[in-house]
């Protein structure tokens, strides 16, 4: 992605746009899946660019408080996967064998949370699904 549009967004959350954050903005925006942090860090490290996974981490927190991010726990996944925080919501297909994850297309429980909200009268700001099972790859491996 441009440099200029990413430290316009940067700027526009309210960060000062530096170049280890425009680098890691530009890493989630590349990736079509959600990133741990030790992802970004070895991605920054094959481009060349020097930070601490602290650093990383950091940065990653400071983008997920002013919402430039949105900060995933997996069930079963030990650490948290960071993706940008793109209007909607994603739920995720998780294989249990070697962790991958790929988002699902669309929501599947759209018309579920109307009903249910118009049979309960409940106010409902949010849901999360997760599902776990086996890709092709890990499947083929036995």
């Amino acid at each position: 992605m441009e440099k200029a549009e990413l430290n316009k967004e940067i700027r526009a959350s309210g960060l000062k746009s530096t170049k280890s954050r425009c680098a890691i903005l530009d890493i989630l925006k590349q990736n079509d899946r959600p990133a741990s942090a030790d992802e970004v860090y070895m991605e920054l490290k094959s481009r060349g660019i020097s930070l601490n996974i602290s650093t990383v981490y950091r940065t990653l927190d400071a983008m997920t408080e002013k919402n430039l991010v949105k900060k995933l726990s997996i069930t079963g996944e030990s650490k948290a996967l960071f993706e940008l925080n793109a209007i909607g919501h994603k739920h995720y297909l998780v294989c249990l064998g070697c962790r991958k994850t790929m988002a699902i297309e669309g929501c599947p429980l759209e018309s579920f949370e109307r009903e249910l909200a118009e049979e309960t009268d409940f106010v409902i700001e949010g849901h999360k699904l997760d599902i776990y099972g086996y890709c092709p790859e890990c499947r083929n491996k036995t």
